[in-house]
């Protein structure tokens, strides 16, 4: 197993504690924690001088550069041509309602729209909204023997009728990862436009944006150590042809045609060094691409990573009244595990692991639809622990003892 545990040194907020317990941060499906440098250089930008840009003085001529060096790293951890299909925004909620409203200006009623059971609001509210124009929604099933999705069903209802399909990289709730390839080669069939949210995903693998040849994918650097920002990638035709709305004086051309009012130049900043994160965890030397440095990066994180999610998952399993939801913790699924406990309220394991520094989410997680499917609303959802860089063997083992004492109780 390879280690990462040096890693941990450079996050402040693993100096946290409660009471007498180490905070433990399994919660990092809902945002990771900041390193250092990511801290550093949001810091540092503020320190520079905060300045607007397009400006003809220092200050504004190093948040144009800087805005730049962004796209660019954004670029090459998304794997796209040119750091001109790299826009950034308030989050990507935001800036999926702004892209799905593009969209529908070429769009006619009874055009259809497909999404899914399983993904995130943020991508199944902003194509569903779309039907006070007259489209018409349509959403994959989701098998819950395992929590994938019935991609029979898609092939079967996709058709010349389908402009759009929305689907998640990974979901955010159980990690299950889903043949995106497979989607985009339907939507491909039939002149589809594909949007790919993968915000959970990009925490955990790495995106290859031309390989995949999506049309437009969505991502939030907060989840993998970076700022509360959003990103979209576009891809160059399907970006120059998109009818975005827009503030008169701004420019045609993307990705600026997307970048409505005064971007967070700060937490920008901070996405480089999101990325540059990513690419140390490979531990190669500057000799390497950034591209190739994260790649080994993302190599390293699952190396890492996947040995502790086998010792949660499968010491989960054998707690009697534990339920674990999705695919096997080697199957084709991010570290993040959602699981529940017979007669005990999903916030109230969130509240007693809580009590002893273990940090875990509780509820839906805006996955809405699919903790309907599993009819475990009135539970309260589930319980989702998922990993980084930065837990380890002790954390994953409080977690399992903090499980086994509420389920004995």
């Amino acid at each position: 197993m390879i280690d990462l545990s040096s890693c941990r040194s450079q996050f402040p907020a693993l100096n946290v504690k409660v009471g007498k317990y180490n905070a433990a941060y399994l919660e990092g499906a809902g945002g990771t924690q900041f390193p250092q440098r990511v801290i550093d250089a949001m810091v540092g930008y503020i320190h520079q001088g905060n300045a607007n840009i397009h400006g003809h003085y220092l200050t504004s001529q190093l948040t144009d550069q800087m805005l730049l060096d962004a796209r660019a790293a954004m670029a090459t951890l998304l794997g796209a041509s040119s750091p001109d299909e790299i826009a950034f925004g308030a989050n990507m909620t935001t800036m999926n309602f702004a892209l799905s409203r593009a969209l529908a200006r070429d769009l006619q009623p009874g055009d259809e729209v497909i999404i899914t059971d399983m993904d995130h609001e943020a991508n199944r509210s902003p194509w569903v909204e779309l039907q006070e124009k007259g489209l018409v929604v349509k959403s994959i099933p989701v098998r819950t023997n395992d929590c994938t999705l019935d991609y029979d069903w898609l092939q079967k209802e996709i058709n010349s009728r389908t402009k759009i399909i929305a689907v998640g990289y990974a979901s955010n709730a159980v990690g299950t990862v889903n043949d995106v390839e497979l989607v985009i080669k339907l939507a491909k069939q039939v002149g589809a436009i594909t949007v790919i949210d993968a915000v959970h995903y990009a925490a955990h693998g790495a995106i290859d944006v031309q390989a995949l040849d999506c049309d437009f994918l969505l991502c939030s650097p907060y989840k993998f150590f970076g700022a509360h920002i959003g990103v979209l990638y576009g891809k160059k035709d399907a970006f120059e042809a998109l009818r975005t709305y827009k503030v008169r004086p701004q420019s045609t051309t993307p990705p600026s045609k997307f970048e409505t009012g005064t971007q967070n130049l700060e937490g920008i900043a901070g996405s480089i060094q999101a990325v540059e994160f990513i690419a140390s965890l490979g531990n190669l030397s500057d000799d390497h691409s950034l591209r190739e440095r994260v790649l080994a990066g993302y190599d390293a994180l699952e190396r890492y990573e996947r040995p502790l999610f086998e010792r949660m998952v499968e010491s989960l399993k054998e707690i009697p009244g534990v339920t674990i939801y999705g695919l096997p913790w080697d199957g084709k699924r991010t570290t993040t595990v959602a699981f529940t406990i017979d007669g005990v309220h999903a916030s109230e394991v969130g509240k007693r692991l809580g009590e002893v520094g273990v940090f875990v989410m509780v509820g839906d997680f805006y996955a809405t639809r699919l903790i309907e499917v599993l009819d475990l609303v009135e539970e309260g959802g589930v319980i989702r622990a998922g990993l980084a860089p930065y837990n380890t063997m002790e954390e994953v083992e409080r977690l399992l003892e903090g499980v086994r004492e509420i389920a004995q109780r």
